[in-house]
């Protein structure tokens, strides 16, 4: 039969913190689909994962309704109390915690210490009457659930004495035939042992509460034990069996010396101490012939444990205490010659536990895999497998191996997550820079398409009246040799209405920008033969640089000439004195390129992001219109091109000053994906 799935998930509450992975021993727990589940079948039932999870996103199949519809029915029932009770209800005197248990209505209240009794006497009579054999004892059902599961080659060595649960419900059943036993302590994995799924036994205690579920209910029903009607146990009555929840109360009861000089027996308790004996036991690093683990330290520190308790013994030591003082309390009061009559009543109750394999232990995948497993994670050789046990498992190797197994995830690696969220949040800063710099272009466009249609209405309305005055003014110049007073007036009108000419016709190019006529042009030639008819001053040197393997380019050989000359006469303007303008020509299979540097002024940060506009110049007024760069966008953009400053620098302090203007444009005129489209649904359209 399979276990029963005895904690689960609450999802909701589960925040995939890898802490309960952290603390099971049996790595019984899957991460899938954001949430770590129980596997049942690979459980031990230890706990540690409700211990630890500070969500209280685990859960405990609970017994209070089955044990409720017992009590209901009228039939005897006995509550069976561990005798670690004391360290639970540290609040009340133990006589109380008897009568709370009557007043939920048990007929009869027995310790399983009397149990422990039983169990102590078979141990030293085993060691004695096998002194060349080891043995591991079997009074800690999760750590025999893990021998069994994990461990099956030593289940020879497991003690084939049952537990003091099962000792005392086989000395109460032969006793009183008939009544219902129902075991109440601090250990979840009693449930599984008493539903007989560690060894396929049939049930021999009806029920297992644990003491938070006693609490639970006890507030329910409005019992409080500081109120109970004190009361007596039933017997049989307890002795050294009642040292059982602190580690090495076994030997205690049992009068087995723990002698460290001789070696023959050890105690492992904790989770992980308790593993780590398993081990060196199985590998044959120890000589004891008996050794005790339990996987909790001592039952005193239980899973079932209610969270009221650790306000009255938070800790180990105060829990110890507890069951001490009430152990010597109670061993002042036993009757001894009664105890003694009972122990040997029970020389002739079958105390044997038989045990079998359920092998659980976890597939090794081949090398190659395994290597291709930490290959995803990162770890491509020894140096990046940091063991850190951020996801749960001690290595990166253990949680290769659990991902081969579906028990785990890549993105438990908290290492390897972190540099994978840095290489995402790099690749969405530079979508981010690309989508803002989208975002100008567009910007820009929108601009110049505004200023465009302006300009181009400026320009019809404002070209021929300006026609006339330009025409009556240079007329009246002609004929002003006759008055000579008037001479130099008409003069300055004539300039003037020049330059307003020539203002009229920038905004007229930059109207019309939009119209391309591409051609197969010899675009190093172009370069070369704009910039060499330009006129400069003699201070500046003009350097020109050709790497242009293949000069060919479809492109509109006039547009793309005022660009040149654009771009040049700014560089030549920004060195009013002296300096050297450089021209590189470059490219490759799909682009031709031109890169303008001069060592001039350069351009201040505050105003870069303006250049590009309409109008915006920074030379005096008189010696530019403002639309030279932006005239010079517009035809490179429609050139499906970039244009921009690759560097500039205004501080003589940083260095040589000086700007460097790129252009980019493709080789072929190649259409967008949008102009595709549109051809598609016209064709189709047709």
């Amino acid at each position: 039969m399979a276990a029963p799935p005895l904690i689960e998930t609450i999802r909701e509450r589960c925040r995939v913190c890898y802490t309960c992975i952290r603390e099971c021993p049996a790595k019984a727990i899957r991460i899938a689909e954001g949430q770590a589940r129980v596997i049942a079948e690979r459980c031990v039932a230890c706990g540690n994962c409700l211990r630890v999870c500070s969500q209280n996103a685990k859960s405990v199949q609970s017994a209070v309704p089955k044990v409720e519809e017992m009590l209901a029915s009228g039939e005897a029932v006995a509550a069976c109390l561990a005798p670690s009770f004391p360290a639970e209800f540290a609040e009340a005197e133990w006589r109380r915690v008897v009568g709370m248990l009557r007043a939920l209505g048990f007929r009869y209240v027995h310790e399983v210490a009397f149990g422990a009794d039983l169990v102590a006497h078979r141990y030293r009579r085993l060691l004695a009457e096998n002194e060349e054999r080891c043995y591991i004892a079997t009074t800690c059902p999760a750590a025999v659930a893990y021998i069994e599961k994990y461990c099956p080659d030593l289940i020879p060595f497991l003690a084939p004495i049952a537990s003091p649960m099962i000792a005392l419900a086989r000395f109460l059943r032969r006793r009183q035939p008939g009544v219902r036993l129902v075991f109440i302590g601090p250990c979840i994995a009693k449930k599984a042992e008493a539903a007989g799924y560690n060894n396929g036994s049939p049930a021999e205690v009806d029920a297992v509460l644990t003491f938070a579920e006693l609490r639970s209910w006890c507030e329910q029903r409005r019992i409080a034990v500081d109120e109970a009607i004190p009361s007596d146990f039933d017997p049989p009555y307890a002795a050294e069996g009642m040292l059982f929840p602190v580690s090495r109360g076994l030997l205690h009861a049992a009068k087995i010396r723990e002698d460290i000089l001789a070696g023959k027996v050890l105690v492992a308790d904790g989770r992980a101490n308790f593993v780590e004996a398993i081990r060196a036991f199985h590998a044959g690093e120890m000589t004891a012939r008996l050794l005790e683990i339990l996987c909790c330290e001592g039952c005193i520190m239980g899973a079932g444990f209610s969270a009221t308790s650790r306000l009255f013994a938070p800790a180990i030591f105060s829990r110890r205490h507890r069951v001490s003082l009430y152990a010597r309390e109670r061993l002042e009061l036993c009757p001894r010659p009664q105890w003694e009559n009972d122990m040997r009543s029970g020389e002739d109750v079958d105390l044997s536990q038989h045990f079998r394999a359920d092998d659980q232990r976890i597939r090794q995948p081949p090398e190659k895999v395994l290597r291709d497993i930490l290959a995803r994670l990162g770890k491509h050789k020894a140096e990046d497998e940091l063991n850190c046990g951020a996801c749960g498992y001690d290595t990166c190797l253990e949680h290769a191996i659990a991902i081969y197994n579906g028990l785990a995830e890549n993105e438990m690696c908290l290492p390897h997550t972190i540099d994978e969220l840095r290489s995402t949040i790099k690749a969405l800063a530079f979508s981010n820079e690309q989508l803002a710099s989208a975002q100008a272009a567009l910007m820009q466009s929108e601009k110049l398409a505004s200023m465009g249609q302006l300009a181009a209405g400026i320009a019809h309305e404002v070209n021929n009246p300006l026609g006339a005055v330009i025409m009556y003014a240079h007329l009246l110049l002609e004929e002003a040799e006759r008055y000579p007073q008037l001479k130099e007036d008409l003069r300055i009108i004539a300039e003037q209405a020049d330059r307003c000419k020539r203002i009229v016709s920038g905004l007229l190019h930059f109207a019309r920008q939009n119209k391309v006529v591409r051609q197969l042009v010899d675009f190093g030639a172009l370069v070369e033969r704009t910039l060499s008819a330009l006129p400069r001053h003699a201070g500046v040197e003009l350097i020109l640089e050709n790497r242009l393997a293949d000069p060919l380019a479809e492109i509109d050989r006039d547009q793309i000439a005022q660009v040149i000359v654009n771009l040049a006469q700014n560089a030549i303007d920004a060195m009013p004195s002296a300096g050297v303008l450089k021209a590189e020509i470059f490219g490759d299979d799909a682009r031709v390129c031109l890169r303008i540097k001069d060592s001039g002024h350069g351009i201040r940060p505050e105003i870069l992001p303006r250049i590009f506009d309409p109008f915006f110049t920074t030379k005096p007024i008189g010696k530019g219109t403002g639309l030279g760069l932006a005239v010079s966008y517009g035809i490179v953009k429609m050139h499906r091109g970039e244009i921009y400053v690759e560097e500039t620098n205004c501080d003589p302090s940083r260095g040589p000053t000086g700007t460097t203007f790129l252009v980019s444009l493709p080789r072929l005129d190649m259409p967008t994906a949008k102009e595709v489209a549109q051809l598609s649904e016209e064709g189709g359209g047709g």
